[in-house]
């Protein structure tokens, strides 16, 4: 499938991913006893003019927050003011690990180069108005099975849910995994090279039977090694 054809599709995908979720229970309950290594991982919660909405996110530096571009874009698709947005990581039932406002965002200038997001670039790195006392993630650059999913999705909003388990592989320039998600896993992190793992992407759209993932290019390792160098490999 050309580029150009495959962005046009899957951004329908993303648009209309809401439609056809996957059950809950093939995104199970992370185990309690395994939630604080997870606890850089986090919602992202948007609360504007009549409206509330969630993303999964991932902290990568004590104050740098990675998901994906239309996590911080409104239903307009333009922007989202960074006031509205709010990082909870580690939200487990009321109580968390750490938490902050937004104090700014960027995303790729790739990304909305045209008129619709080209997901293909749909990764955003938020900056926190503090750094957060919580452990972030490292980054990581081997793509390779077995894959993991991890974050919050709207049957389970109030606990982590997770997979460790999802094939996978590079498809043009994104990673399709096998492993579904639902509204709420978008812009969580996906990981590979358990039992160390590492962040290898970010979930952006449901697909059939799986999930497609952008990967960490070098827009964010640039960012992350003159911000953050101990975070990248």
């Amino acid at each position: 499938m050309p580029a150009t054809t495959m962005r046009l599709v899957t951004a329908l995908i993303l648009l209309f991913a809401t439609d056809c979720p996957a059950p809950a229970q093939d995104l199970p309950a992370l185990p309690l006893e395994d939630h604080p290594r997870w606890e850089a991982v986090g919602r992202l919660n948007t609360q504007g003019y009549n409206r509330r909405g969630m993303c999964s996110a991932a902290l990568v530096a004590p104050d740098l927050v990675l998901t994906a571009a239309h996590c911080v874009a409104g239903r307009d698709a333009r922007p989202e003011r960074p006031e509205n947005l709010h990082f909870v990581a580690g939200w487990l039932g009321g109580r968390y690990a750490d938490e902050a406002a937004v104090a700014s965002y960027e995303v790729p200038p790739e990304a909305y180069a045209r008129v619709n997001l080209d997901i293909e670039h749909d990764v955003a790195l938020v900056t926190l108005a503090r750094p957060l006392d919580v452990a972030p993630l490292p980054v990581g650059s081997h793509i390779a099975p077995p894959f993991a999913v991890v974050g919050y999705h709207d049957h389970r909003e109030n606990r982590l849910s997770a997979r460790f388990d999802c094939a996978g592989a590079l498809d043009h320039a994104l990673i399709r995994i096998a492993c579904p998600v639902r509204p709420g896993n978008s812009g969580g992190p996906v990981l590979a090279g358990g039992p160390d793992w590492k962040i290898v992407g970010v979930i952006t759209a449901s697909v059939a039977g799986g999930t497609l993932v952008v990967p960490v290019d070098e827009w964010v390792r640039e960012r992350l090694v003159r911000g953050a160098p101990y975070t990248s490999e």
